[in-house]
């Protein structure tokens, strides 16, 4: 340890530690734009500057602390080269603050009021040309050129999208060896949107088509909201995680105007049925080990980009809310027929690829093509016919996807206050569901939930929750391994989350330094808690406090098996017929290796 003087007091610091790291950590704030924990340390921004002692202005980021130090953070001269060094990058930035989906979540734009910067006196730079149609967009008028983007593509998520050209002022942003966004194996997890500073990058806004399938009287919407939206939802909207509860989730759903609301938790339960079952099968057959699960698209994407080798031993099963759009699209489409009206299916998830996943022509299904074991007395279009129907052709089984960004706009949009809705149930026969389903939305939720139903498939025994737990899973290291004793069977799993810890998992695999059974992985580092759709707060990495709210529904849950849920029985029974049955197969099912990027 070493000892400094911040601001007249002693502070105490690992030697090697930053001035900013030390600042921080005594409780002095420091502003940032370019710095991002042992990955950005650049100190290009010049924002973070501090006064040392006997040097003059130096970047606390990238200024190691050492024995006498003597700092001033908050001196007059500080404070006005903070101030011209954030007003030359204003000065290079379309400031159109009023119509910018992050003037609430801006870095520059909060230190901008901070220092009283002045508007840039010349013209405002313009975008260049950008796929308007792809999941991410990039206004590059609004770049203030930090290398966060690049540091968390190359260093965390291994996709290494984004590069740069020229220095100094000349400096720019690009797609790698200027690809067009779509051709630069993009993996869609939305990373580098999250910790962006400003609203160069962003996401596809669609709440204006859903704003349209809502007003339109020959539309019945449905939208459903994946495990870990409950998370995170109330965040940009001021609610805390006590107030931010499903019940007022549904209800807020509602007080939108769509017209029925499910849990994408349902699905989820479903997922492990499917998924489950075709595990045991994989146990006992001679294929390639291991089996991935398939539920995050982010992956699915990156696995067939840069791995392609091992697309052929993804999981066949969908994600969850594509089988809850299908579900939806073939058991409530005779009833909304009957009343003149088409069904809309909406997701609002914690994540941008799922917008390129709904779009996905292999994931569409013939709505009415086959159904299970009978008509419905749950509700679930009890007239809907016995024999098979072929619809003219196949559509989209989810019509469109809503980050939890966009949902936060969309309830500001129509007026929703929140806080005054009471809680609410989601809409039932599709409603019930596990606490097995609500851990999905954490590294290693699938893994574990799959494990308690899988375990139970082989040995007909509910397995005690400690023996398929996963909560050791995070990000901080490569990935996470467990043996299990199932019946007479040794399953090795492995779970991995973060695209980066990914691709080490991969190459250990390839080379044969590790073996495995079952590996879940998931594209954003701590799983979808932390998923490039979640709200954002500056230099704040959320996904573990995340990860807490949804174990904790989960060990307060009276359902804790998926196999329990009896809605889910109720499903096969009446439509599908059991797990990977020919229904099961047309609905809920894939060929991985057919999806085209």
């Amino acid at each position: 340890m070493v000892t400094i003087t911040i601001n007249g007091q002693a502070v105490e610091a690992p030697e090697g530690t930053s001035v900013l790291d030390a600042a921080t950590a005594a409780g002095v704030q420091i502003p940032t734009l370019c710095y991002l924990k042992d990955l950005n340390c650049i100190g290009s921004c010049r924002a973070c500057l501090v006064d040392v002692e006997g040097e003059g202005l130096a970047a606390s980021c990238n200024t190691a602390v050492r024995e006498g130090m003597v700092v001033r953070t908050d001196t007059p001269q500080v404070a006005a080269a903070r101030r011209a060094n954030l007003q030359a990058i204003m000065d290079d930035h379309r400031a159109l603050c009023a119509t910018c989906v992050r003037q609430d979540t801006c870095a520059l734009r909060d230190l901008a009021s901070t220092f009283n910067l002045t508007d840039a006196p010349g013209p405002l730079p313009e975008p260049t040309p950008w796929d308007a149609d792809f999941p991410l967009q990039r206004d590059s008028s609004k770049c203030i050129k930090c290398m966060r983007c690049v540091a968390i593509c190359e260093k965390v998520q291994h996709c290494a999208v984004w590069d740069f050209t020229g220095v100094g002022s000349s400096t720019k942003i690009i797609v790698r060896d200027n690809l067009p966004i779509a051709e630069a194996g993009c993996a869609l997890c939305g990373q580098c949107i999250t910790h962006c500073p400003t609203g160069a990058l962003t996401a596809r806004d669609d709440v204006s088509l859903i704003m349209e399938a809502i007003l339109d009287p020959a539309v019945e919407t449905v939208v459903q909201v994946a495990p870990a939206v409950r998370t995170a939802w109330g965040e940009g909207l001021g609610l805390s995680r006590e107030e931010a509860t499903p019940g007022r989730l549904a209800a807020a759903l509602h007080a939108v105007g769509f017209d029925k609301v499910f849990d994408t938790d349902f699905a989820a339960d479903l997922t492990i049925m499917e998924e489950g079952s075709e595990f045991v099968e994989f146990l006992g057959s001679n294929a390639p080990r291991p089996m991935f699960t398939s539920c995050c698209p982010g992956w699915v994407r990156f696995v067939k980009q840069h791995y392609p080798q091992f697309t052929a031993q993804l999981s066949s099963a969908k994600s969850p809310h594509q089988m809850m759009g299908a579900v939806v699209k073939n058991t409530l489409a005779a009833e909304a027929d009957e009343a003149g009206r088409r069904l809309f299916v909406v997701s609002i998830m914690p994540c941008v690829a799922k917008k390129y996943e709904c779009d996905v022509p292999e994931l569409s299904t013939v709505v009415g093509a086959t159904h299970g074991a009978g008509t419905s007395d749950a509700g679930l279009a009890p007239d809907a016919p016995a024999t098979p129907e072929l619809a003219a052709e196949a559509a989209p089984d989810v019509d469109a996807v809503l980050t939890v960004r966009e949902f936060g706009r969309l309830l500001r949009l129509v007026g929703v206050d929140c806080t005054a809705l009471s809680e609410a149930p989601f809409d039932n026969p599709l409603g019930l569901s596990t606490g097995a389903a609500t851990i999905f939305g954490r590294t290693g939720g699938v893994m574990e939930a799959a494990l308690r139903s899988a375990a139970y498939l082989i040995t007909g025994e509910n397995p005690d929750f400690s023996a398929c737990d996963t909560t050791a899973a995070t990000s901080e290291t490569p990935w996470m391994s467990r043996e299990l004793s199932i019946g007479d069977a040794t399953v090795r799993i492995a779970v991995a989350s973060g695209l980066e810890n990914t691709s080490k998992l991969l190459d250990a695999l390839e080379s044969g330094e590790a073996a495995f059974d079952f590996v879940e992985i998931m594209a954003c580092p701590g799983g979808c808690v932390g998923g490039g759709g979640q709200p954002i707060q500056f230099n704040s990495e959320l996904a573990q406090v995340r990860a807490g709210v949804l174990n904790r529904l989960d060990a307060a849950d009276k359902l804790r098996y998926s196999h329990e849920n009896p809605d889910i029985a109720k499903l096969y029974a009446d439509w599908i017929g059991e797990p990977l049955s020919h229904t099961a197969h047309e609905w809920l099912h894939t060929d991985q290796e057919s999806w085209q990027i």
